[in-house]
């Protein structure tokens, strides 16, 4: 039976509506053992944090990491490390937000501002999470040419398959799509560290690498591959989505269950996270010692696709690079459809069935990827991945900034508010954030250039 005692009452600055239940069909279905230690427990709570990891490898980082590696060596592992640590800190308000208050951030949201504000946030939201579907289709019709020698085309048109079987997933239970996702997740991971290997990355210059240097801020080309890194890694759907999935454990709905719940969530994301860090790591690496000792330019995926077996010298690197960016593509597909579930229900109140909801929004993206790779090509493709990027870091200050409001609040977080140090740092990530994302779109809309 489910517990609908986790939505706060209204004097702590929240609506009260009982039936309003983040993802309803799954909240609070996930057993967490009572009387279990301490590894039992937290196997039980896992799983969330590797669905808001999937977000932060998507296709869309891919290219970016790869022309900077290429470009510029180990320079800017410095940034994937900034960062990652940025996300780890937002990804646990998230997960905060979600277990004290029993909201999701779009809920919580929806409740502090108008219905006016509430639908011109929520289409915000929405563009965010196509822009996302955008980079999936693409990275997806990417991987089934390079695999199979499917014109891009038809590989567009072959990803909306995946509607069905995400909805086969969706019935299984939660635990299932958890599982597949942590599968691709470590699939993911395995495929880069041997590609890492049989790279021959210079360790020296590896680790320096990740101490930041002031030729990133000085140099124009080297700064806006830096901010490419940033504005790609931070995503404003994954905070959506975090502070719902947190609530599918069966935690005691009291102060104490609460804080048991944070502290295993913490671990869960922090772990997932770091993994996701590694990933994006190696494949910076990957392009720095395959391309850039050896004077190569790559800046599309295609490229370091033809030219990485060729180059590090082992027949199967390719190959192996493509599965990786299928694995990429079709694990950002479950992430992106509850995403949208949670922010439709969130900000309208609103509920359609599964399969209608990721068709529309599978269309959305279907449709201009079909229109421009038809039109321009590969090129094509490239560069709306580049603008599916720009629409994420636009979204971005809209899911931030309510979240670092609310998490400091001890009016709706109780003991749970964040601390002074964690305000401090909260503000000067979300102020970080900002400035360089409105510096990357406002460099691209007035020159007209890429981030290759």
């Amino acid at each position: 039976m489910r517990d609908r005692g986790n939505v706060l009452d209204h004097k702590q600055g929240w609506l009260k509506s009982s039936s309003n239940i983040s993802l309803e069909e799954v909240n609070n279905s996930v057993r967490i053992p009572e009387h279990a230690g301490f590894w039992r427990k937290l196997f039980a709570f896992a799983g969330p944090g590797s669905l808001v990891a999937v977000g932060y490898v998507d296709p869309g980082n891919w290219a970016t990491s790869i022309a900077g590696g290429a470009r510029f060596g180990y320079t800017l592992l410095s940034i994937i490390l900034i960062s990652s640590l940025m996300a780890i800190l937002l990804q646990t308000l998230s997960a905060k937000l979600g277990i004290v208050t029993g909201r999701d951030l779009a809920q919580a949201t929806r409740d502090a501002t108008g219905k006016k504000t509430a639908i011109f946030l929520w289409i915000m939201a929405e563009l965010a999470i196509i822009a996302t579907d955008l980079a999936e289709v693409i990275g997806s019709a990417i991987a089934l040419n390079l695999l199979f020698g499917i014109p891009l085309l038809v590989g567009i048109l072959i990803t909306t398959i995946d509607v069905l079987l995400l909805l086969l997933l969706q019935k299984k239970g939660f635990r299932i799509i958890e599982s597949i996702v942590i599968v691709l997740m470590v699939t993911i991971f395995a495929v880069f560290i041997f590609e890492v290997i049989v790279s021959k990355p210079e360790v020296g210059a590896l680790l320096n690498g990740y101490i930041p240097k002031m030729e990133i801020v000085t140099n124009p080309q080297m700064l806006f591959i830096s901010l490419g890194i940033l504005g790609a890694t931070v995503m404003p759907h994954n905070l959506y989505l975090h502070s719902s999935i947190v609530q599918t454990r069966q935690y005691k709905r009291t102060e104490k269950g609460r804080k048991e719940a944070v502290k295993f969530s913490v671990i869960d994301s922090t772990f997932s996270l770091t993994i996701a860090f590694f990933i994006n790591s190696a494949i910076l690496i990957l392009g720095a010692a395959a391309f850039h000792g050896k004077g190569i330019q790559v800046s599309e995926i295609e490229e370091a696709y033809k030219l990485l077996s060729p180059t590090v010298g082992v027949g199967i690197a390719s190959t192996l690079f493509a599965v990786a960016l299928l694995a990429s593509g079709q694990n950002s597909t479950i992430t992106g459809t509850l995403s949208g579930q949670i922010v439709m229900e969130g900000f309208l109140h609103l509920r359609i069935s599964p399969w209608l909801r990721r068709i529309i929004t599978r269309m959305l993206a279907v449709v201009p990827a079909f229109i421009v790779t038809w039109m321009a090509g590969s090129r094509g493709t490239a560069d709306l991945l580049l603008w599916s990027q720009v629409i994420l870091s636009l979204q971005l200050p809209f899911a931030v900034v309510p979240l670092i409001l609310f998490t400091n609040s001890k009016k709706k977080m109780g003991v749970f508010a964040n601390k002074t140090g964690t305000k401090v740092l909260a503000w000067i990530c979300t102020a970080v954030i900002i400035i360089l994302n409105v510096f990357l779109i406002g460099y691209i809309l007035i020159t007209g250039q890429d981030l290759g």
